[in-house]
């Protein structure tokens, strides 16, 4: 019983401390202000029902992200908002020759898959390690390493290809 309440004492301290990081990071998937406060919301909550399923409260970053990652992929899903990305970029205009109109950062994150998306967010935005990153998303090491790199490819390839037509 004593070690259980560790655990919950551990996850409620590091939830107080990091409101704001989980914010930050919901938001990133869900580009909603009140959308990103329930998904935080949602996961303090499933995170304190399940506190006993954290095996190792050193862990609890990894473990309250991969919670916060799957209700963000959750709520994402569920709202269907985005046409599916094969079909956006079919019902797009020609991309405008305005320095002004070029791809930024952001934009260039959102054509990402979901799994390499995941994986850039968590690494840039967070500063998760890759071992981290590796038990958020439940993918071993290299997974992850080859995820970020795949990622890392298409958004130089997506930025450059719009610097250059400048």
């Amino acid at each position: 019983m004593e070690k259980c309440q560790d655990k919950r004492s551990t996850l409620t301290e590091y939830i107080i401390a990091g409101q704001a990081d989980f914010y930050r990071l919901a938001y990133s998937y869900v580009k909603d202000r009140d959308a990103a406060l329930d998904v935080v919301q949602e996961s303090i909550v499933k995170a304190l029902t399940k506190a006993d399923s954290l095996r190792e409260p050193a862990y609890v970053k990894t473990w309250f992200y991969r919670i916060l990652v799957n209700e963000s992929i959750n709520w994402y899903r569920r709202s269907q908002r985005l046409v599916p990305l094969e079909d956006r970029l079919d019902q797009e205009a020609a991309p405008e020759t305005d320095p002004g109109t070029r791809l930024d950062l952001y934009d260039a994150i959102e054509r990402l898959n979901e799994k390499e998306r995941t994986v850039v967010r968590l690494r840039y935005f967070e500063d998760l390690k890759l071992e981290e990153i590796a038990r958020v998303t439940g993918a071993n090491l290299n997974t992850v390493k080859s995820r970020l790199y795949k990622g890392l490819k298409h958004l130089k390839e997506w930025t450059e290809e719009d610097l250059n037509d400048e």
